[in-house]
This record gives C-alpha cells, structure tokens and sequence, in this order.
C-alpha cells in the first residue's frame, strides 16, 4: 500500500531544515527520487540533506553537468544524480547507478529517466511551488515500510 505524506515549506531555510532532518535517518541501499519542475527545490533539498551527512565544509554543487556526484558519508557513499539529461534508462547501467543502489546512499533527480529500473523500495518526493506565494509543497510517497518513520517524524 502506498503511503502518503504533504510536508509544507515556507521557506528555503524550512526546506533546509527538512532535509538536514531526515538526514540522520539515512542509511546505505536508501535511495530517494526527487520529482517536480525546474527550480521546484530538488537540489536545494539533496544539497541539504548531504550537508546534513557530511558537514557544511565540503562544496555540493549540482550534479546537472557532471550526472553523477559522489560524496564520502558516514560510513557509506552518497550518490547524488541528475538524470534529466538521460535518453534512455540503459545510460543508468554507464554511470554505476544500479549497484550504487544497494551499496550507498543515492538521491536521483530526474526518476522518470529511470524507467523500470526504478528502485520499489524508494522515497518519492515531488516538488512543487505555489506562484502566489514560495510556499513549497513536497509529497512524499513510499510503499516500503523503511519510510514510515516520516509520520512519526512529522507528527501526522
């Protein structure tokens, strides 16, 4: 069964903070898909939350050229992905990505790019913006029991 949580935002720094929060609940073979427009937060939110693993020290810039970033976590690797400029879901096999999904910590922006190669057991969480406001929205959507400490986490 699908689980279901809206987490609201206020602010970049609200954003910041939800990220560093869920942060140390993280572990290696977790993988979290973010979804949503550009500009919508997604690597505002893996920024945060890698930062939130490792410390402020170490510069988290986009992986949108580079489609893959790694990063040294405590006691796990981060993979950190923008898919968006994939054509086809057999480019995740050249970058690593499918052992990288047991082995590490991955955050992939982009998932649709994934195909069927879209981890079950994954974190969903789609980004969106109101126009009127910079209230942001982010749906986090599971069906693997790993993720139900969220409601817990939010009080829901």
């Amino acid at each position: 069964m699908v689980q279901t949580l809206p987490l609201t935002s206020h602010s970049p720094e609200e954003t910041a903070q939800l990220a560093r929060s869920i942060a140390p609940k993280l572990r290696a073979g977790d993988t979290l898909l973010f979804e949503g427009q550009i500009g919508g937060g997604k690597t505002h939110f893996a920024r945060n939350l890698i930062q939130g693993l490792i410390g402020d020290t170490e510069d988290v810039p986009s992986p949108t050229f580079t489609l893959v970033q790694t990063y040294e976590g405590p006691g796990f690797e981060i993979w950190h992905s923008d898919l968006y400029r994939l054509s086809h879901p057999d480019e995740v096999f050249e970058l690593g990505l499918i052992d990288a999904f047991s082995d590490a910590l991955c955050l992939i922006e982009w998932p649709d790019r994934l195909g069927d190669l879209r981890p079950e057991s994954a974190l969903t969480l789609g980004f969106s913006t109101t126009e009127m406001t910079q209230q942001r929205v982010i749906d986090a959507r599971w069906s693997d029991p790993r993720w139900d400490f969220l409601k817990a986490m939010f009080d829901v």
